[in-house]
């Protein structure tokens, strides 16, 4: 398992990477973080105590270029490595 930290204005996001369970997903988020796309970006939602989601160049979630050239993220690595920790 890899680990990774977001450092925001409202603290530090401690993240756990499973790159056995979604290979593609990390290393799609390590090669972007290494070229520091998700640098200065918002998170454009924010449900308090439950989930965050950034990652949108315009900020709206709507925005943003596909790894795949506009197919689909293979289903199976949305299954089960992304879950909530306290």
């Amino acid at each position: 398992m890899l680990k990774a930290t977001f450092k925001t204005n409202k603290g530090e996001i401690n993240l756990e990477l499973y790159g056995e369970k979604a290979p593609l997903t990390v290393a799609n988020f390590i090669n972007l973080s290494k070229r520091g796309y998700y640098d200065g970006l918002k998170f454009h939602r924010v449900i308090p105590d439950f989930m965050i989601q950034g990652g949108c160049p315009q900020g709206s979630g709507m925005g943003g270029r596909c790894p795949f050239h506009g197919k689909l993220w293979p289903r199976n690595e949305w299954k089960s490595i992304f879950h909530y920790t306290h």
